[in-house]
């Protein structure tokens, strides 16, 4: 007998619900997908938070509407925001890919784009020096 695996849900920061954005702690859009393969992938809701509920600054002692997520790409995150969310039980992925659908197929794939680069290490978090997917799919 075949065991049923979970579909993963995802969520992916995207301020305009077209492309995948960064600084997603202070993001307030996310479009939430779930999957169970490369090819089994739907788009389930969307979010459009309000500002108290952005990451950034919300009581992490309170229920938020990410909760329940498997995995949040990003295009940019620092580490104080990927540790709150493992705490939360949520794991964040950084990403270069723009496209949210790509970006979750290739998560399945193996093969997601790295982070960008970026010069702007003044604004108080770290960055990753050798930048993998980590979606573990």
């Amino acid at each position: 007998m075949t065991e049923m695996t979970k579909p993963t849900r995802f969520a992916v920061t995207s301020q305009n619900f077209r492309t995948i954005t960064g600084h997603a702690g202070k993001a307030r859009r996310f479009i939430l997908f779930e999957a169970s393969g490369p090819d089994r992938i739907a788009e389930i809701g969307r979010l459009d938070l309000p500002i108290e509920m952005a990451m950034h600054g919300f009581d992490d002692r309170r229920e938020h509407p990410l909760d329940g997520v498997d995995l949040l790409l990003t295009g940019g995150a620092g580490e104080g925001f990927v540790m709150r969310m493992a705490r939360r039980g949520i794991r964040v992925v950084r990403t270069g890919e723009t496209d949210p659908l790509t970006a979750v197929r290739a998560c399945f794939l193996g093969n997601l784009k790295p982070p960008l680069p970026h010069d702007h290490d003044d604004h108080g978090h770290a960055h990753d020096e050798g930048h993998s997917c980590g979606c573990g799919h």
